[in-house]
């Protein structure tokens, strides 16, 4: 049983070695979402950091959130727009693929917290 126990440690231990190898050689993934992020910088532009806690607040973002993430015919990119409430009003940012997206996910919202409680911002990318 002691074999056993030893060919197995080595084993993955030999097995882990030549991921990890592997893994070195990939290449590395550079992402660079600066140029999106410039849009936030204004200090006009509203951001997820400006969600109100108000309870009811809190609320209108997660029955918003449901109701796009829910939804299978939208994207990933789509399903993860910034949706910030503050003050019972909505504002809704962040890329999608489609005009057809952005119709939707703005309908959802206004559905939920009214016609004119919703500033849509999202945009379409080519």
């Amino acid at each position: 049983m002691k074999n056993f126990a030893a060919v197995f440690v080595i084993s993955a231990f030999l097995l882990g070695a030549a991921g990890v190898g592997r893994a070195e050689d990939a290449p590395s993934l550079q992402r660079d979402n600066s140029g999106v992020n410039v849009r936030d910088r204004d200090e006009a532009a509203v951001t997820a950091g400006q969600q109100s806690n108000m309870k009811s607040d809190v609320e209108l973002t997660r029955q918003i959130r449901r109701a796009v993430v829910k939804d299978s015919s939208l994207s990933v990119m789509a399903q993860n727009v910034k949706i910030v409430s503050a003050n019972g009003s909505v504002t809704l940012r962040g890329p999608v693929k489609t005009e057809a997206e952005k119709d939707a996910i703005g309908s959802k919202a206004q559905a939920i917290a009214g016609a004119d409680r919703v500033n849509n911002e999202i945009e379409v990318k080519n």
